[in-house]
């Protein structure tokens, strides 16, 4: 592998990480090094770093945020039903 590959492999351990997940990166980048940018935006998907995986993500903790909140109204009022009126 070409040394300008092997030195940005370096300063990113995430993509270095990704290609020992995945040894046919290494083929392809001794072949043709201008595919890099083609690895980082796959790992990016990978990682789950693209714009709509993160919305997605986002989606989701707001999915559960307004869950539990409406769980924690169901059971406040539920406990207020119970006990009744105050003597």
């Amino acid at each position: 592998m070409r040394a300008e590959v092997q030195q940005m492999l370096y300063e990113r351990p995430e993509l270095r990480q990704y290609i020992r997940q995945h040894p046919n990166w290494y083929r392809k980048l001794s072949r043709d090094p201008s595919q890099f940018p083609t690895l980082e935006k796959e790992a990016n998907q990978f990682y789950g770093r693209t714009l709509p995986q993160r919305v997605e993500r986002v989606q989701n903790s707001l999915g559960l945020v307004m869950m539990m909140m409406e769980m924690l109204k169901m059971g406040q009022s539920t406990v207020g039903d119970s006990q009744g009126p105050v003597q």
